[in-house]
């Protein structure tokens, strides 16, 4: 048996198994909850604060889902406390919540949101509440360089490179056309000692992701919101990342 059988033997809820009109939005315990509820593994999103602490968040910014302005790296950990998620009484909660709410009932995906310039607070935040995590758990980022960190931090943890064509993104830095090549291409998955790789649906079928494949290296893709969108990725990848409905009522 392969040792990261576990990453592909269940449907990722991306951002957990979120649903605002059930009031359970992205990233939240309550998301962590109902995905364990159903037997999927958790694809969640890490930030860390002014002071240094890993907490559950996707974006840069606060707005879109909390009562809060301006970017998350600029607030102490007391002062995310303080904020709500919009329409629920939930707030942003940390690794150390998260995983004491998972406690290796299903396997932990972790995207590490980089900032992209050599800042590494995040993964010395996160990487000794993973060292201590009795459960399945891997990292990714779209940061070979974050993957690098990790490798340093916690070289045991199963890393991962997420990817996929790189095209102009306002929320991504504004890469060269060789970083984009190199990045799409996969290019620093051996550096990094990369296990798996999430390559987004829209550009799949894809040569790197594929020879990742037949090289060894488990492969998932991001993120399915459809029937049409979960067939393509049963043919092209081994799971999926989804969101949105139940995979399991009509795989």
């Amino acid at each position: 048996m392969d040792a990261l059988d576990w990453l592909v033997r269940r449907p990722i809820a991306h951002r957990g198994y979120h649903d605002r009109t059930a009031g359970r939005l992205e990233n939240t315990l309550s998301a962590a909850r109902a995905a364990v509820a159903h037997d999927f593994a958790i694809e969640c999103d890490l930030q860390v604060t002014a002071d240094g602490h890993a907490v559950v968040f996707h974006d840069d910014h606060l707005e879109r889902l909390t009562d809060g302005k301006g970017p998350i790296r600029a607030l102490t950990l007391a002062e995310v406390r303080a904020l709500r998620l919009n329409g629920t009484t939930e707030r942003i909660p940390t690794l150390a919540e998260l995983l004491e709410t998972v406690a290796g009932r299903v396997p932990l995906v972790i995207e590490m949101k980089s900032p992209w310039n050599g800042d590494h607070r995040l993964e010395a935040a996160a990487a000794p509440l993973l060292a201590a995590y009795r459960g399945p758990a891997a990292v990714m980022s779209f940061d070979p360089d974050s993957m690098r960190a990790m490798r340093e931090l916690l070289p045991a943890m199963p890393r991962g490179l997420t990817a996929d064509a790189f095209r102009p993104d306002p929320e991504m830095p504004a890469f060269t056309d060789w970083q984009r090549y190199r990045l799409s291409h996969l290019l620093a998955a051996t550096e990094v000692k990369a296990s798996f790789v999430s390559y987004g649906i829209a550009d799949l079928p894809a040569l790197a992701p594929a020879l990742a494949l037949a090289r060894g290296l488990r492969l998932i893709t991001w993120t399915i919101r459809s029937r049409a969108q979960l067939a393509k990725a049963y043919r092209w990848t081994e799971q999926v990342t989804f969101e949105g409905f139940d995979p399991d009522a009509i795989a």
